[in-house]
């Protein structure tokens, strides 16, 4: 079993050769693994399609995401929006396009390649209202009651500790502020051979938790009007399941109840905040 700091380290050193690849290499792998096994029936089993939307650059896209949660994230024209695991800038950029001038665009990666690639980006996009600064999102480097609303796109996933990473959401929202977040989840489980491997970590599936116990972990950090604002099944194909089950192990997977879900959930900060976190912590969405 590996240790959170091993965890992360193996995702920072995947996620940065994702950073030096084109994106057609990434739609190849699973979810941006690195992994020979995938192809790119994976892509279009977690991905949706940016393209149409306005503010998509081309450059920020490396094809890693499983949802569009600027799309669902009701961000209006002067909004701060802050990006968890940011990447090249893709939803940055297109929140960007919502919040205007008025607005302020900040993204927060703990990849010094992805910061790089997005730093780029930007410079090329003459934006003066959008930044990217690397950090861990378990500790982000924002002051308390920043955001109006946080996106994430297949993020929360890859961290061990997600509920460091709502405790964090939280203490950075104002109140009243929103979140809009596309993660993977289960229901059953899957086998061993998957969770252990670190392609399919980093793949956007052996991080995953029970659905269940997301939501519960969202509404135990504070949040307010929890909502499935999206929901849909993801099938690992053949080629991916065989790189690490025998055929018997295959079929019983297959057979099982168990369900890849990538899901967009809307929870918001209250305007006020519960009493026993104003008793505990002087209301900052601090406590445990």
């Amino acid at each position: 079993m590996q240790t959170e700091s091993q965890i992360k380290a193996m995702v920072k050193e995947k996620y940065a050769a994702i950073a030096s690849q084109e994106k057609e290499q990434n739609e190849s792998s699973c979810c941006g693994a690195t992994s020979s096994c995938c192809g790119t029936e994976v892509y279009t089993i977690m991905s949706d399609d940016y393209t149409k939307m306005e503010g998509y650059n081309p450059d920020a896209d490396l094809g890693l995401g499983c949802g569009l949660p600027t799309e669902h994230a009701k961000i209006k024209s002067g909004d701060t929006v802050i990006d968890l695991g940011s990447g090249a800038g893709n939803d940055a950029f297109i929140a960007r396009r919502i919040v205007g001038e008025t607005g302020r665009v900040i993204g927060i990666d703990f990849t010094d390649k992805m910061i790089e690639k997005a730093r780029a980006n930007v410079e090329k996009l003459g934006f003066n209202n959008v930044e990217f600064r690397e950090g861990d999102i378990e500790h982000m480097p924002v002051t308390a009651n920043t955001a109006d609303v946080v996106v994430s796109n297949c993020v929360l996933n890859l961290v061990p500790n997600k509920f460091n990473v709502l405790k964090e959401v939280y203490r950075v929202l104002k109140p009243g502020g929103h979140f809009s977040i596309s993660d993977i989840v289960l229901q059953g489980q899957i086998p061993a051979e998957l969770q252990q491997a670190a392609e399919m970590y980093a793949g956007c599936v052996a991080g995953a938790i029970q659905k269940e116990v997301y939501l519960e972990i969202i509404a135990s950090t504070g949040f307010a009007n929890i909502k499935l604002q999206k929901e849909k099944a993801i099938v690992i194909p053949d080629g991916i399941l065989k790189e690490y089950l025998d055929e018997e192990k295959m079929e019983l997977y297959k057979k099982s109840n168990t369900t890849i879900y990538s899901i967009t959930v809307y929870a918001e900060k209250p305007l006020t905040a519960p009493a026993e976190k104003e008793a505990c912590c002087g209301g900052t969405g601090c406590c445990n």
